[in-house]
């Protein structure tokens, strides 16, 4: 199979990901004219026409659903052989990775990677999705490259290296009425709380100690994301219980403070994941480093 054959192979990868022939030539670092010819051709050789256009996007028929699966399995058995036998020299490097991570990762970790790529690696480009119930699949289909989180429904097949532990703090407006630099059981209890319910924070972990060791919480609002808490919570007189590396970020971007829980909460690992196709591919190999040597012991 020529070399032009598997660029084929990459644009039909892209577009049945993405459902979007722009999008697919964008990431494969081509131009959309040089995806669509590669689109006509497969069309051409498979006498089908793959995809069609709908309003959702780049739909695949079903004989592309059919035939996805051994296309995706030779492009990753490509990459895994390529990988063994080749480096990655990130001066000089164009790829984009894709990375799941948190609302809260986005916050705390990302402006620090982004900056050194800036300076060792200007070609190479990030992508983020918030982590998910697919994030696993995704991660073992090739589709995104890293996991950063809390992830502990990851089962076999899938690497894993702790960056760092993180606990929980309580924030809390700078002119609470009631509460001052020390947080009591009793007020912790009597006040009104908000609650951020979202995936691969750990954040379960807060409503299952708390649910045990019998605490009362008067939940009167529940956020899907950590991007509004600080400005809720310094604008109003609820309470919430926010990791402790997100609290020292958010304490110097709104009138907010940090307290101490009183009562013990369980430390969680803040860690990367990757799935065992990739673990021998260079690129992948080297922003596991790169993550590890910036954020290890945060």
């Amino acid at each position: 199979m020529s070399k032009l054959d598997l660029e084929w192979l990459a644009v039909f990868d892209e577009v049945y990901k993405t459902g979007n022939v722009s999008k697919a030539a964008e990431r494969l670092g081509i131009a959309q004219a040089a995806a669509s010819t590669a689109l006509n051709k497969l069309r051409a050789h498979f006498d089908d026409r793959l995809f069609t256009r709908t309003a959702q996007g780049m739909q695949p028929t079903p004989h592309a659903e059919r035939i996805y699966p051994n296309l995706r399995e030779v492009l990753a058995q490509l990459a895994q052989a390529r990988g063994n036998r080749s480096s990655f020299e990130p001066a000089e490097a164009q790829r984009r990775f894709r990375i799941c991570m948190t609302d809260i990762s986005e916050v705390v970790l990302l402006p620090g990677l982004l900056d050194h790529l800036r300076h060792v690696a200007p070609g190479v480009h990030i992508e983020t999705e918030i982590i998910s119930t697919n994030s696993g699949r995704r991660l073992q289909d090739g589709e995104v490259d890293l996991a950063v989180g809390f992830m502990p429904q990851l089962d076999a097949g899938f690497y894993q290296q702790t960056l760092f532990m993180q606990n929980f703090v309580c924030l809390a407006a700078q002119n609470h009425p009631r509460i001052g630099a020390r947080l009591t059981r009793k007020r912790f209890e009597a006040q009104a709380h908000a609650v951020v319910s979202t995936s691969g924070t750990g954040h379960a972990i807060v409503d299952t100690t708390i649910a045990r060791l019998g605490l009362r919480r008067d939940v009167v609002v529940r956020l899907s994301s950590f991007l509004s808490v600080a400005r809720i919570v310094a604008h109003t007189e609820l309470l919430v219980v926010v990791p402790r590396i997100l609290g020292k970020v958010l304490a110097t971007q709104e009138p907010v403070k940090l307290l101490e829980l009183p009562f013990a909460l369980p430390d969680y690992a803040v860690k990367q994941h990757w799935h065992e196709r990739f673990h021998a591919d260079p690129g992948n190999a080297w922003l596991r480093r790169t993550l590890a040597q910036l954020f290890s012991g945060s």
